[in-house]
Order: structure tokens, then C-alpha cells, then sequence
């Protein structure tokens, strides 16, 4: 029981880094209000302490823990400044409110200094904002001041001894994480087998979702592999084991859905919500096939999540053996070509699994190894060998200057949108405006259009209104009492942060249900102040909105463009260093490429959510642009397969190099500028190119789909060549909604008379 809840969480929060978050951040805030306790101090002290012990937490985002403890001493000075500037200019409104502009400029424009800026730049924002809501002033500024020191070493020693975090030590998590994802996945794929054909809906839908999460920890591991390990030989190990597993569980789903269909699945299938299932039904094959395939399955699962170490380690190893077994042709079941694929398949999956398990410094028991176990290790020490002596390329990209910076123009447009919120609290409320100035603060955290802080405020302003009916219900039942409204508050913030990546409204709820009661306890609680908060919130939106959309604005679909053309350009730089390396030319980082277009695809994901959102009134346009997407992220699947196996070249002797690979790639190419093109300039008659479809290259492969016992995966032009097909398939499916012309497709040169 212990173990699959273990499993589940390390699934649901991978690294268990919102978890982490939560309880430092709540930890922190506890360990200051029991010292402060102690000293008898007023409400209004602890609520203070509170504050600058959860802003001292969370504003530091940077991962080697020497730079958490260098930003963390200088943002105490900081935060002591700005209380105490607040202090002093609390009775001088003019002053006031021009400082708090001057530093809101500045707090945004410190971003571009990286993490570091970024912090203190919260600190200082965090701290004035504390003092305006504390009501500080200077004869209690003294003690105040003595708070958010106390504040400040409570959170220092809850984040360096109490929850004691190493970036190896997430990295390791995020590992378990990515294994108990791949077990889920292929447990989806095992549903979407035995599904009938009024289930597969679903089980499609289960087997999209678990492919996107297993995608996401892999992203994940990435971003942290050179602070998690001891050397780049190492990171770029994990790198590509992690990557093998990932292209060879989606591709084994992608087999499953050929299998059980009567024509041949898209990969755009397993990427397109609501895609077109293909005419399916049940495996076409008899029961003790299906069976099998069904037992091999739950044995993938089980060799995926068991430790080599555990007992029972010889059953392990037998049911490891059969399923590699599985990439010798003799192995392989009698039945239709498409099942014995599945079963291929499995055996790739196998062999992802034991490169895993050597990349993560598992125990290794080679005692009962078969020969085809003892090829599959040779080939993955053959690979491992060619990897540590890879070299490292840098690339790189002109940075945009002036009012073309992000952090620029964001701190001009929250400063405009901050002096509204100013003047328009004034008319509200002389002493809660500055509610209003938070909140445009905040919808402008994080996004890159109008578009994102339009969704954002709306999710904002949802989350503040079901907060305030909450925290009515709570104060009612807690009333007055200080140490349970504390303790609740606690609860909230670990919530709230437990939930930030996940969803702004529940994070905005949870924010405005411990709003209540914190003024519950400095006796300024009535269930005006709550229905002002929302009112304020309201305002604050507005501002933000009125600011992105009339200074410096960046369009929904300009920032969706840039991207778009930055995800292109990646998808033509990595497909075509891959396919050069298969053409024969010497190596190159394939996979840090192929995770560059990855991490360019993230961010148009993320930009595009304002088309894609469910109350957005322009039905056809998020339909193309789920479209567009999905037909991404099927390049961005074919592209990473290319460059694995490109890189296998040097691993493996008995695999040369095609020259012809480098010609069928320039079509692609070639296309993917023509795109670019027509999304920089409105007015290019570049088009599509279209010729001989790539399958017909294959037909004059020798090693044929109709040889059932012909070495497939020995050989790999075969296999490349299909990549490059759907690759090719995929960028032309990009022309129609791109506004890219697109003629007739050629028809496939007739085969030549036998002579």
C-alpha cells in the first residue's frame, strides 16, 4: 500500500517539488510565528512575521543552494529598506504612491538580471506592499523590523537543515518519477488494447494524456540534469536514456493502435484531442496471441517499476530476457505483421528500460542473461562509450535590446497599469487599494501577451470571488480565536502553493480564504472588506488589461507567430543535423537539439493557451490551433526519433551511413523555410514544394515489410525513412492553416522494368 502510494505521488508531482515548495514555505511560516510567539508580540507582529517569512521563501527560485544563501542575505537588507521606506511615507500619499510606482519599475525590471534579480526584486515590492497592509508607521517600525529579520533566519533554517533539498537529490526523484510515469503509460496503452470500440475514445484519450505527462518529467529532468550530476559525460547519459524511453513508449502506442486497426494509425492520432480514432475493433489475432501480447504488457509494467535489487530478482530477470528476446525475429509469435510489430515493439521498450536502469546507477545482475539480453547490454556499453566522448556545441541568439527586452516593456506596462490601479483604488477604498495594485502586479507574472493576462485575470478574479465566500463561512466559525486562525492560515499557504503550477484560480482562492482570516485576527474583518477585495481585484485586472492592450502591446497571435517561427527553426535545425549525421557526416549534438525544439514547443504551448481556452468565443480558431499544434508535436516526435537514431551510428559499425537520406531531407527543409517565410512576411510567394512521396523510397528497400523474418532492426534507412515520411507528411499538413500555398501532389515515379 505504502509503495503505490509512493508511486502515485511521485507521478502526480514529480520531484515533489510543489510539495517541497509547500511545506518550506508553510514551515517557515510556522517556525516564525512559535519564535515570535514566544515573545508575546501584538497580532499585527505576527502577521508581519508571517509575510516576510513567506516572501523570503518563495521568492527564491534559484537551484545550488550557495546562491540560494548569498540572494537570501541580500534580500534582508532589501526587504528592511523598503519596510522601512513604507514606514516613513505612510502619511505622505503623493510621495507615497510615486516611490511605490518607481519601485514596482524597478522590481519588474530587475528580472533580466536572472534569478537573483528576479528575488529581490519580489522582496522589495513584498515588503512595502507588507507594510501598507500592516498599517506600518514609524514608531513601530522598530519591531517590525525585528520581525522580518526573525523572519528571514526562520527561513534560512527551515530551506537549509529542516527541508534540506540537493539538486541530486531531485534529480533522483524526478527520475522515479519518470519510471512510474512510463508504467502508467504503457498500463494506458494495455487499456486501449482490450478497449471495445465504445471505449477506445477513452482509452485513447488516457493513453494522449499519460504520452504528454511522461513528456513533461522528461522536459523536467532536463532543465536540471547539470546541476544533478557530477559531470556532462554523465547528464548527457541520462539524457539520451531518458530520451529512448520516452520515443520508445510512444512509439509502442502508436504500434498498439495499428494493431487493433483496420487501416494505418497517425502518429497526429496520439497528439489531436478529439482526433478521428481509426476504424478499429478487436486484435486480429487468436486468443493465445492476444493473450501473450496482454502478459507482456503487465510484465513491461513490472520490469519498469521493480528494482533489479528486490527479491524475486530471477523471475526478474527471466521476464527481462523474454521481452528483449523479443528483438530477435525468431522470437517473435506467428501472427499478422502488425501485431509482430507490437511485439518488436515491446522488446525496444525492454531494452529502453535496461539503458535506464544502467544510466541511473542500478545494481546490475548479468547472471542470467540470454543472448539476446547480452547483445542488447553490448549495444548500450557501444553507445555509452560513443556518448562520453561527445562533444559539446554552444550556439548562440541575439538577445532583443531597449523596449524589445520582455522585462523592459513588462515593467513600463505594470508601471501604467499601477498608477491606474492607484487612482482607482483611491476611489474605492483610501485604505485597501492597494489590493488593486497586487493584482495587476500579478496577472503581468509570468505571461507574454494580452492574451495570457487576459485568461489570467480571469482566473484570478473566479479564484478571489470563491475565496471570499469562503472565508466568510470561516471566520464565522472560527471567530476571534488567534492560534486556529493561524493554524488554518498555514494550511492555506501550503495549499497555495501546493497548487500554484497547477491551476492560478485555486491558488487565488486559497489566497483570499487566509486574506479573511488574517484580518479576522488584526480586527479589521467585516464582510465589506472581502466583497472590497474582490472589487479591488476587479480594478486591478482592468488596469492590467487597459496596460497590455494600449502601451507596448504584444498581440495573442504576434507572440504565437514568433514563437511558431523560433519552433520551426528548431524542428528544420535539429531534423537536419540528424539526417546529415545519417548521411554520413560527423556527429553532433543531436539530442540537446531535439530538447531545444522541445523547449521552443513548451513555450508556444503555453502562449496558445488563450486560443485553446474552453470560454474562448472563437471556436474555429482553437480548433486550427489544437490543429497546428498537434501536428507540432508529431515533428517534435519524429524529429527525436531521428536524432536517437542518428545517433547510433557511432555506437554501431553495422549501421552506414545513406547518402540519399540527405536529398529526401532537403524537401523538408526547404518546406519549413517556405512556413517561416509566409509567417514573417505576409506578402512571400515562397510555397510548398511537393514530389515523390518518401514512401516511395521505401519500395526500393530490400528489407521489406512483407519479409516477416527480414533483420528490421538491424538495418535502419527503413525505419528513418518513415520518419522522414510523416515528418514530411506533417510540415505540409502545416501549410493549409499557415495560408501556405500547397499544389498537387506529384504522383510516385513508376517502378523500372526488370532487365
Amino acid at each position: 500500500m505504502w509503495t503505490w502510494l509512493r508511486d502515485r505521488l511521485a507521478a502526480s508531482d514529480p520531484g515533489l517539488l510543489r510539495l517541497a515548495a509547500g511545506v518550506r514555505t508553510s514551515g517557515s511560516i510556522a517556525l516564525t510565528l512559535a519564535v515570535l510567539g514566544t515573545l508575546d508580540l501584538p497580532v499585527r507582529h505576527l502577521v508581519a512575521g508571517a509575510l516576510a517569512a513567506m516572501v523570503a521563501t518563495f521568492a527564491i527560485r534559484e537551484r545550488q543552494r550557495r546562491r540560494q544563501a548569498v540572494t537570501l542575505a541580500l534580500g534582508l537588507p532589501v526587504a528592511l529598506v523598503s519596510l522601512s521606506l513604507g514606514a516613513l511615507l505612510h502619511s505622505r500619499v503623493v510621495a507615497g504612491d510615486l516611490f511605490f510606482l518607481a519601485l514596482i519599475f524597478c522590481a519588474v525590471y530587475s528580472r533580466r538580471f536572472g534569478d537573483r534579480g528576479n528575488a529581490l526584486g519580489l522582496i522589495g515590492f513584498q515588503a512595502y506592499f507588507m507594510s501598507l497592509f500592516v498599517g506600518a508607521t514609524v514608531p513601530v517600525l522598530p519591531g517590525l523590523c525585528g520581525v522580518v529579520v526573525i523572519a528571514f533566519l526562520c527561513s534560512a533554517l527551515v530551506r537549509f537543515v529542516i527541508v534540506y533539498e540537493t539538486p541530486a537529490g531531485i534529480l533522483q526523484r524526478l527520475r522515479e518519477a519518470f519510471r512510474v510515469r512510463l508504467a502508467q503509460l504503457v498500463e494506458a496503452q494495455l487499456e486501449l488494447l482490450d478497449a471495445g470500440p465504445d471505449e477506445v475514445g477513452k482509452a485513447l484519450g488516457a493513453v494522449r494524456e499519460g504520452t504528454a505527462r511522461l513528456h513533461e518529467t522528461a522536459m523536467m529532468i532536463q532543465s536540471r540534469l547539470q546541476e544533478g550530476t557530477s559531470d556532462e559525460a554523465v547528464a548527457q547519459l541520462v539524457q539520451r536514456r531518458i530520451a529512448d524511453a520516452e520515443i520508445a513508449a510512444e512509439r509502442l502506442g502508436l504500434l498498439l493502435l495499428n494493431a487493433r486497426s483496420a487501416e494505418r494509425a497517425s502518429t497526429l492520432t496520439l497528439h489531436l484531442p478529439g482526433a478521428s480514432v481509426p476504424a478499429s475493433g478487436r486484435l486480429p489475432v487468436r486468443d493465445d496471441v492476444a493473450g501473450t501480447l496482454r502478459r507482456d504488457l503487465r510484465a513491461l509494467v513490472l520490469l519498469v517499476l521493480r528494482p533489479a535489487g528486490e527479491d524475486g530478482r530471477t523471475a526478474l530477470a527471466q521476464v527481462r530476457n523474454r521481452l528483449l528476446g523479443y528483438r530477435e525475429e525468431e522470437n517473435l509469435p506467428s501472427a499478422p505483421p502488425a501485431v509482430r510489430d507490437v511485439f518488436r515493439g515491446i522488446g525496444e521498450t525492454a531494452r529502453a528500460v535496461l539503458g535506464l536502469r544502467a544510466a541511473l546507477d542500478e545494481p546490475q545482475d548479468e547472471s542470467d542473461d540470454t543472448p539476446a539480453t547480452t547483445r542488447s547490454r553490448e549495444e548500450l556499453d557501444a553507445e555509452n562509450a560513443a556518448i562520453a566522448g561527445a562533444a559539446e556545441a554552444e550556439r548562440e541568439e541575439r538577445a532583443p535590446t531597449g523596449l524589445e527586452r520582455p522585462t523592459t516593456r513588462a515593467a513600463v506596462q505594470v508601471s501604467v497599469g499601477s498608477a491606474l490601479a492607484i487612482a482607482g483604488g483611491e476611489f474605492l477604498s483610501s485604505h485597501r487599494w492597494y489590493w488593486a495594485v497586487l493584482t495587476c502586479w500579478i496577472v503581468f507574472v509570468n505571461t507574454s501577451s494580452t492574451g495570457e493576462i487576459l485568461v489570467k485575470g480571469y482566473r484570478r478574479l473566479v479564484g478571489t470571488v470563491l475565496g471570499v465566500a469562503a472565508g466568510i463561512v470561516l471566520v464565522g466559525l472560527i471567530g476571534p480565536a488567534t492560534w486556529p486562525a493561524l493554524g488554518l492560515v498555514l494550511v492555506f499557504v501550503f495549499l497555495m502553493f501546493y497548487t500554484a503550477s497547477l491551476s492560478h484560480t485555486l491558488m487565488s482562492f486559497f489566497v483570499t480564504a487566509a486574506l479573511g482570516l488574517l484580518y479576522s485576527l488584526l480586527h479589521a474583518y467585516s464582510p465589506a472588506v472581502l466583497l472590497l477585495r474582490v472589487q479591488e481585484t476587479a480594478l486591478g485586472v482592468a488596469c492590467g488589461i487597459v496596460a497590455a492592450v494600449l502601451v507596448l502591446p504584444v498581440r495573442t497571435g504576434r507572440r504565437t507567430d514568433e514563437l511558431l517561427v523560433t519552433v520551426l527553426q528548431r524542428l528544420s535545425d535539429a531534423a537536419g543535423a540528424a539526417v546529415e549525421q545519417l548521411s554520413g557526416k560527423p556527429a553532433a549534438d543531436l539530442l540537446d537539439r531535439a530538447r531545444d525544439l522541445d523547449k521552443a514547443l513548451g513555450d508556444l504551448r503555453a502562449a496558445t493557451q488563450p486560443l485553446t481556452h474552453p470560454v474562448t468565443p472563437m471556436r474555429a480558431r482553437r480548433s486550427t490551433v489544437q490543429y497546428v499544434m498537434a501536428l507540432l508535436e508529431t515533428c517534435a516526435y519524429h524529429t527525436r526519433s531521428l536524432a536517437a537514431t542518428a545517433e547510433l551510428l557511432p555506437a554501431h559499425p553495422s549501421i552506414a551511413g545513406d547518402p540519399r537520406l540527405r536529398q529526401v531531407c532537403g524537401r523538408i527543409t526547404r518546406n519549413i523555410a517556405a512556413l517561416v517565410a509566409r509567417l514573417t512576411d505576409e506578402h512571400t510567394t515562397a510555397g510548398i514544394e511537393r514530389g515523390p512521396s518518401i514512401a516511395s523510397l521505401l519500395d526500393a528497400e530490400p528489407d521489406t515489410e512483407g519479409t516477416p523474418d527480414a533483420p528490421r532492426y538491424d538495418r535502419v534507412t527503413g525505419r528513418v525513412l518513415r520518419h522522414l515520411q510523416r515528418l514530411d507528411e506533417a510540415v505540409v499538413g502545416l501549410a493549409r492553416p499557415l495560408g501556405v500555398p500547397v499544389p498537387d501532389p506529384a504522383p510516385d515515379p513508376a517502378p523500372e522494368p526488370a532487365r
